[in-house]
């Protein structure tokens, strides 16, 4: 069975121009404030991204200590701060949109 493309969910330390250039590429996108989850911590915005499955697009590394410690997620997309540009951010989202599904990113890490 095919499965749907991969939707994301921005945490707030993501810049909302990422949010912007997704959804005029029609990749569906929300963030933190738009989902009612600004302030609210790791596991508020996992299981709202799980429920959503969506891909939490994040610099947070304390997702990645959440996946290596089991807890369950749709998928995490992590870039330490300061590594890409936003421009590049988009790209490698844009990418990972294009090629993978929502089945191959569950519960998965993919460093962007």
């Amino acid at each position: 069975m095919v499965s749907d493309r991969p939707r994301f969910h921005l945490d707030e330390h993501i810049p909302p121009l990422v949010a912007t250039a997704l959804r005029r590429r029609g990749i569906d996108v929300t963030t933190s404030v738009e989902a009612g989850l600004r302030a609210a911590d790791d596991l508020a915005h996992l299981e709202y991204a799980r429920s959503e499955r969506r891909v939490i697009v994040t610099h947070d590394a304390d997702y990645l200590r959440h996946h290596v410690h089991g807890i369950q997620h749709a998928g995490i997309a992590y870039c330490r701060m300061g590594d890409r540009t936003v421009g590049q951010i988009i790209e490698m989202l844009r990418l990972m949109h294009e090629v993978l599904t929502a089945d191959e990113l569950d519960n998965r890490v993919e460093y962007l």
